[in-house]
């Protein structure tokens, strides 16, 4: 009996202290592993941390916000669409490798893998840890997302857009597209005043309707009239200048007309038809309650008269007051400037008893002088009087191509059906374009310059020469030759290239 006491007891003493040394090692392995693994959080603030420097440095380099880059691109019928998803935020998804992937899903949120209830999935790997920082390393990076978007500036989207930042709009070639253009027949516009209305007027060549602007680098988008007038609606368009600028405003006409599918719900507010003796027009779109306007003003500042030691009235041009049209500019929501022509004819060049600053009229006054201020004087008025949230055109010189003479002193463009392609005229900028570029970057408002004058130097072959006034009546009489207008352009032509410029510019501007 004692053996077998003691021998029980040594079995009971054996299997306690296995027990307890058991459990010692289950215990040590618990704290260790607890000590051993890190709070979450500490991965989470420097995974995301270092995110959001890389994503700041990232930024600085390119000089665009990472998260609005847009991808514009045309579809099949040449029209625009933007590639990019509606709402222009980062999907990180992970690639083979393990890292990070930045792709679109079809909201242009952050995915996070949701089930179908909505909620979270976190498929977890054997310690649950890499899935635990990636959900909570997208949670916080949502936030950022929506919260840079709220704060991104107007110009900041502008630089985003890729064909803004890799080419200049308006330096490029024009190029030879006979299936997508024109964009309206010759002939089907009711708009196009006789002055540019050229293949009625008997012009037989029709090749220059043909050409389509190019940037170097890069497309702009194909005229799309539908979606002019969805950005326009509810609103008012207006240009403003000489009659280049109402050669700019019967093209955009012709362009928006093309695009109806009921084109009687187009039409001039008074029943007006377009000549150049009227200088007011107002054309309302019904379907999309908003208005194309155009309004007469040479020079954007105030002509006037003074009577002369004679008696006689002799015209003046006060450039320091901006013209009387200025109030109709007020209730507008996108302007389209010009003056530039006029400002070359004899009165204004010559300067004498011409142009006045408060009730001075000086003897003699230089023309370049003159305009500069003139300008500065339309600036302050835009400064001062035009809110922000609207949108300011001023769209270049326009330039002309005389041979032998000036308009009026028997310069000719009559055959004109080739494009220049070299020499020192494609790089001719006039002093004009300099100072408006001058004043333009003093501005406080952001008025947008269509720099138009380099594209159009090509193109001697787009004036109407002769044929701005119908030759079909004429038939079998000798054409006169002796005044024509290389100035103003056939349309469909190069004006329309203006209007694709100005679409792609809203485009541009859309947030």
């Amino acid at each position: 009996m004692a053996t077998i006491f003691f021998s029980t007891q040594k079995n009971l003493y054996a299997i306690s202290t296995f027990s307890l040394l058991t459990l010692f090692l289950l215990s040590l392995l618990y704290f260790s592993k607890q000590s051993l693994q890190p709070n979450l959080s500490l991965y989470r603030d420097h995974y995301f941390s270092s995110l959001s420097s890389l994503n700041t440095r990232s930024q600085d380099n390119l000089n665009i916000p990472i998260l609005l880059s847009q991808d514009l691109s045309r579809n099949s019928n040449g029209s625009f669409y933007n590639s990019t998803i509606s709402k222009g935020l980062v999907d990180n998804s992970r690639n083979s490798n393990g890292s990070v992937e930045n792709s679109r899903n079809s909201k242009g949120l952050v995915d996070s893998s949701r089930i179908s209830n909505g909620s979270v999935e976190k498929s977890r790997n054997s310690s649950g840890l890499i899935d635990d920082i990636n959900v909570l390393v997208q949670e916080d990076r949502k936030k950022l997302v929506l919260e840079k978007n709220l704060n991104v500036s107007a110009n900041d989207v502008k630089e985003s857009v890729k064909w803004k930042i890799s080419c200049d709009l308006y330096v490029g070639s024009w190029v030879k597209d006979e299936e997508n253009y024109p964009i309206y027949k010759a002939g089907s516009c009711p708009f196009v005043d006789e002055a540019y209305d050229c293949q009625s007027n008997g012009r037989k060549d029709s090749q220059y309707m043909n050409w389509r602007w190019k940037p170097d680098g890069c497309d702009i988008p194909r005229f799309n009239a539908t979606d002019f007038l969805t950005r326009l609606r509810g609103k008012r368009l207006m240009l403003v200048g000489d009659s280049m600028n109402r050669n700019q405003f019967e093209s955009l006409l012709c362009m928006l007309y093309e695009g109806l599918s009921n084109k009687s719900k187009m039409y001039e507010i008074h029943g007006y038809k377009i000549t150049k003796g009227r200088g007011y027009y107002i054309f309302k779109f019904e379907d999309y309650n908003c208005t194309v306007e155009f309004v007469r003003s040479h020079f954007l500042v105030r002509e006037g008269t003074r009577v002369n030691g004679q008696g006689n009235n002799n015209p003046t041009l006060s450039i320091d007051r901006i013209d009387k049209s200025a109030n109709r500019w007020k209730r507008v929501d996108i302007l389209i400037f010009n003056t530039g022509h006029w400002w070359t004819h004899g009165k204004t060049s010559r300067g004498k008893n011409y142009y006045k600053e408060g009730d001075y009229v000086y003897p003699k006054f230089d023309a370049v002088e003159a305009f500069k201020k003139s300008m500065s004087t339309w600036a302050k008025w835009i400064d001062k009087n035009v809110d922000a949230g609207k949108s300011v055109f001023y769209r270049g010189y326009s330039s002309a191509h005389f041979r032998g003479g000036d308009w009026d002193s028997g310069g000719s463009c009559n055959g004109e059906t080739e494009l220049i392609k070299s020499g020192a005229i494609l790089d001719d900028y006039p002093v004009k374009m300099k100072i408006v570029q001058d004043v333009i970057r003093e501005m406080q408002f952001p008025v947008v310059l269509l720099n138009i004058t380099k594209l159009t130097n090509f193109r001697k072959d787009g004036h109407p020469s002769v044929y701005g006034k119908n030759r079909t009546l004429d038939e079998g009489k000798k054409i006169s030759t002796r005044r024509q207008d290389c100035s103003h352009w056939c349309l469909p032509g190069v004006p329309d290239a203006w209007n694709e410029l100005i679409y792609a510019n809203l485009v541009l501007q859309t947030r």
